[in-house]
């Protein structure tokens, strides 16, 4: 009993600290540690899947053809570029427009022999065989500043093209041959490209 009202009393006069089993656990000096707090801890975490980058769209390529060939769509465009290129197994010429590829006709002969127009002289070209580019409904003269004799002696197909009308709503290239070649024709857009393929197989 006195053992009580003395444990009483100290606690009352706060001059004293309770000892033994009875003992607060406000009385324990050992500091627990308190865990920070992160705030990029909390929570799930997500990452950003990864870009993939768009995939081109797959043209599917007509095949050579020993035959003259046609194509196109009614209306008119101007000239803006022209180019001969080499590529694995074909040799290549391109038209290149400012709108749709207008109607066009490449038509084959024996020879590299052509008539410029409208004076009607006869040219030959480099090679042995010929073909002849015409797209109808078509100018160049304003639009396309490059040369009209393009001559590649080193590729295996076309050795030599050359602008023989821009005439009358018609532009023609002839074309010199190394030999008879299959060819391919068609037209892309952005831009407007007519594409002549010749095959070096």
């Amino acid at each position: 009993m006195r053992l009580t009202v003395a444990a009483l009393l100290c606690v009352f006069l706060a001059g004293c600290a309770v000892t033994g089993p009875s003992a607060s656990p406000a009385a324990n000096t050992t500091s627990t540690p308190v865990p920070s707090f992160d705030p990029m801890a909390s929570g799930p975490r997500f990452s950003q899947p990864p870009v993939s980058p768009p995939t081109p769209p797959t043209i599917t390529l007509p095949g050579f053809a020993c035959a003259d060939s046609s194509g196109g769509k009614t209306g008119v465009a101007n000239v803006t570029d022209v180019r001969v290129g080499q590529q694995t197994d074909y040799d290549r010429f391109v038209l290149q427009f400012d709108g749709p590829v207008p109607t066009y006709t490449a038509k084959r002969q024996a020879s590299p022999t052509f008539k410029m127009s409208p004076s009607n002289q006869p040219i030959t070209l480099s090679g042995t065989y010929g073909v002849l580019v015409t797209v109808h409904s078509a100018t160049e003269a304003s639009t396309y500043s490059g040369p009209t004799d393009i001559s590649h002696g080193e590729f295996r197909v076309i050795k030599e093209a050359r602008l023989t009308q821009d005439f009358e709503g018609s532009v023609s290239w002839a074309l010199g041959l190394d030999h008879a070649a299959c060819m391919r024709t068609f037209t892309l857009t952005s831009p407007s490209r007519l594409i002549v393929d010749f095959s070096a197989t």
